[in-house]
């Protein structure tokens, strides 16, 4: 069972209560784009390096060069602690890579540190994950063949359970029951105890986010809901029992509405999130409404793992131009979502 898309919320002021700083690991993304410099950016933050140990997947000249470029100071130490930051290393550290262009060696030190990040997970020694832009297309010349992150990131954990992709805006937040697979696949996988999953993932994900009594709107499946089943029953035999038991156990849950009526409401601030039946019903939406701000949460997960929405942005290397807000937003969900896992832990202990 995933620890974040299963069990009992921990109400947000639990995480004051928490026994001690949460451990991130940083992944500095792609090191052709910009994700170095941001990642030295959100290390330069005062209020981030107080709020967890921060542990960077590079070396330190590494670490201290992306710095000089940003044009920012990143306090440095051999041991972890608040106000300051590790650098844990990597195999690939300080390997040559040609700024702004993407590259087999670019995505074979983001699939390297991201192993390494995972690996500690696995010892223990971190609760969560971050990581800067990386580049699909180079992290596939790199080996990584699976249709996306997430399941590569379930099949290196050896997890089986429910997992989906996550996308976070400033005001909204969208999880959804298929990801990606052909159209063709999506009906036969529209099932209750999926639409329960996905719920329960994304309340447990807007509760980690300072969202206390999220409202979560459900799309149905089909045009206008099917019309009561004439054409199509996914609404009538799969959706709606999932959306009942839900709000049997107290959830502010409501639907299955039409998607296309759906995301005018949830635009004009009617919900907190919404759970999509395939990918293209919610990242259509979602694209339209701003997704260069938002955030990328591999959800369902045993860890937390939390990247910018956005690309490498190899236009922007080195010019000072690329916008911090995505990247601080993602180290802000990243540290609720390893508080939570925390404070859950320190529950059942």
């Amino acid at each position: 069972m995933s620890a974040v898309a299963h069990g009992v919320a921990i109400n947000q002021r639990r995480f004051d209560m928490i026994p001690r700083l949460p451990r991130i690991a940083l992944v500095m993304g792609d090191p052709s784009g910009v994700g170095p410099e941001l990642a030295t950016r959100v290390l330069a933050v005062p209020a981030n390096l107080a709020s967890a140990e921060l542990h960077v997947l590079a070396s330190r000249t590494e670490v201290e060069a992306a710095a000089v470029e940003a044009g920012v100071s990143v306090p440095i130490a051999d041991q972890p602690g608040a106000g300051r930051v590790v650098c844990v290393g990597s195999e690939r550290a300080d390997v040559a890579v040609e700024r702004g262009k993407p590259s087999i060696e670019g995505g074979l030190r983001v699939k390297v540190d991201l192993l390494a990040a995972l690996a500690m997970f696995q010892r223990g020694e971190v609760d969560a994950i971050m990581f800067t832009p990386l580049n699909k297309s180079a992290l596939h010349d790199a080996g990584m063949h699976e249709e996306d992150e997430l399941r590569w990131f379930a099949k290196t954990l050896g997890y089986e359970g429910f997992t989906s992709e996550l996308n976070l805006l400033p005001n909204l937040t969208t999880a959804r029951v298929t990801s990606h697979i052909g159209i063709a696949d999506v009906a036969p996988l529209i099932k209750t105890e999926r639409c329960i999953d996905a719920i329960h993932l994304l309340h447990d994900v807007l509760m980690a986010d300072g969202k206390e009594n999220p409202r979560i709107l459900v799309c149905a499946l089909n045009p206008h809901g099917g019309e009561n089943g004439q054409f199509g029953r996914e609404e009538i035999d799969e959706i709606a029992p999932a959306v009942k038991q839900v709000q049997g156990e107290g959830l502010n849950v409501e639907g299955p509405y039409p998607s296309d009526t759906l995301f005018l409401r949830a635009r004009d601030g009617g919900a907190d999130g919404v759970v999509t039946m395939y990918h293209d019903q919610g990242q259509i939406a979602i694209k339209l409404l701003g997704f260069d701000q938002g955030v990328t949460v591999q959800g369902g997960l045993p860890v937390p793992i939390c990247t910018p929405a956005h690309g490498t942005a190899y236009d922007l290397v080195g010019t000072g131009k690329a916008s911090l807000g995505p990247t601080q937003r993602a180290f802000d969900v990243c540290l609720g979502l390893a508080r939570q896992n925390i404070a859950r832990a320190d529950a059942r202990a």
